[in-house]
């Protein structure tokens, strides 16, 4: 079967570049054979996918290589082991828990990078569940989330494992949020996009928010690049207030 990018949910805003395309059921992985990671994720985030399963669902926590990607450019499960770092999903575990293929899809090392444990468990997660939390309001009826790795590159470069996986600097994610506006009756969009470095933070997610044009220059890519015109120029250029604060 052919992947048409454009015929996917997730890709409605657009889809960045990268040197590997990889399609899963719910979410689109943007593969870097340098970095031996993900160089984005992207996801959609709306009732249907967040239907929440019976209580005594368990994550599966089925690591695995990725055999989509050349042996050449992939990264293994001894990469990470003694290596101090995480498995850091980009796509959450706790976004596909409605079935249990949806949920194993996201332990594939291509959904994958290498976090510090006090970033991972703490900031990353509290980011991840706050996404969760804006997709639950009312007034929201998608959300759409890019997230990956950026780099520092003139910055000493760190890696682990014998395939050399590169640590990260810092993560970015972009949360672009479709709301129906009730006095138009039409659809609006918001625009929120955080960076944060690759260490334990105690700050609050709101210190995080940076222009999205920011990330873009750093990760060379384009966020939704089917958004285009003034307002959109404006709405990348700008930062925009977090929709809780917590």
């Amino acid at each position: 079967m052919i992947e048409i990018p454009s015929m996917r949910p997730e890709t409605r805003y657009g889809i960045p570049t990268a040197d590997l395309m990889l399609f899963n059921r719910q979410y689109v992985c943007g593969y870097s054979y340098l970095f031996r990671q993900p160089r984005w994720v992207m996801e959609l985030i709306d009732p249907a996918t967040a239907m929440q399963p019976a209580e005594d669902f368990d994550r599966l926590d089925n690591f695995r290589e990725d055999l989509r990607v050349p042996e050449l450019f992939r990264s293994t499960l001894d990469d990470y082991r003694g290596s101090g770092h995480d498995r850091g999903h980009m796509v959450s575990s706790a976004d596909r828990k409605s079935r249990n293929i949806l949920n194993s899809e996201t332990f594939l090392l291509t959904n994958m990078s290498p976090q510090t444990p006090a970033f991972n468990r703490q900031i990353w997660r509290k980011l991840e569940t706050a996404v969760r939390d804006l997709q639950a309001k009312e007034e929201y009826v998608e959300v759409y989330v890019i997230s990956g790795p950026l780099f520092e590159m003139g910055d000493p470069i760190d890696c682990i494992g014998d395939n050399k996986v590169v640590i990260p600097d810092a993560y970015f994610k972009s949360v672009l949020g479709e709301r129906a506006d009730p006095n138009t009756n039409r659809m609006q969009l918001d625009l929120w996009t955080f960076k944060i470095k690759n260490v334990g933070q105690t700050d609050p997610l709101s210190s995080f928010l940076v222009k999205t044009t920011d990330v873009e220059r750093q990760a060379g890519l384009q966020l939704w690049d089917r958004l285009r015109g003034e307002r959109w120029a404006e709405q990348k250029n700008r930062v925009r207030e977090m929709w809780d604060e917590s």
